[in-house]
């Protein structure tokens, strides 16, 4: 393990390129405070530099929420997203911290998406990022890097990609909707009652119990 001292790059810290790319966004963002401490903590553990993207991410801020918090970028931990990225991954991703896993997950939304950068475990596309549907269960390659994604997020229409996934009046419900939740639908959104979300019930649940049950389900339908 490196110390985090080496890890914290001056000369080209990434972050000043990802504040450019904010600064330019087209969708609403806010940059989560960091934690001076545990920002280094989390560097440290995840053993990346601040020069690329994700390190200057959980180095420089607690997360990033996109369009009113509908997507949820992980960094280092704030009071509105209260968990750091390799906090979310230990015992999912990884068993040890500074272990390189079979996937990470870098991101999840409000109706229970996870954005899942491949490590091997999802297929031959290394480095490119993945989507676990909650309306089909299935990982979706989206033929995107961890770069590409954040520019995804800040720019791209996601009305049109989240088509069918938000409800009349979705940005006060999810504007004040706990980072560490997610909204569980029912009927569930991957069941043929569950398509129409306007009709669907729906409450907020933890993010940790809806992630494991999401992989539970997947092995009932035979997906794993």
């Amino acid at each position: 393990m490196k110390p985090v001292e080496q890890l914290i790059n001056t000369a080209e810290p990434g972050w000043v390129l990802v504040n450019e790319w904010i600064g330019e966004a087209k969708n609403k963002i806010e940059v989560l405070p960091a934690n001076t401490e545990k920002a280094k903590e989390a560097l440290y553990s995840l053993q990346i530099t601040t020069r690329s993207p994700m390190g200057a991410i959980v180095y420089s801020s607690g997360g990033i929420l996109i369009d009113n918090g509908w997507i949820r970028i992980l960094g280092s931990g704030s009071e509105k997203l209260n968990r750091s990225l390799p906090e979310w991954n230990k015992g999912k991703a990884f068993d040890e911290f500074g272990k390189s896993g079979r996937f990470m997950l870098i991101a999840d939304d409000a109706v229970g998406g996870f954005f899942i950068l491949n490590g091997g475990g999802l297929g031959t596309d290394i480095g490119k990022i993945y989507y676990l549907a909650p309306d089909s269960l299935e990982y979706e390659p989206l033929d995107m890097t961890y770069t590409e994604f954040l520019i995804f997020c800040f720019n791209n229409d996601l009305n049109e990609f989240y088509n069918g996934f938000r409800w009349n009046n979705w940005k006060d419900e999810v504007s004040s909707l706990d980072g560490d939740k997610v909204l569980s639908f029912y009927p569930y959104l991957w069941t043929k009652e569950g398509k129409d979300i306007n009709i669907n019930s729906r409450k907020a649940v933890s993010i940790e119990e809806h992630y494991f049950l999401t992989l539970d389900f997947r092995k009932q339908l035979g997906l794993d």
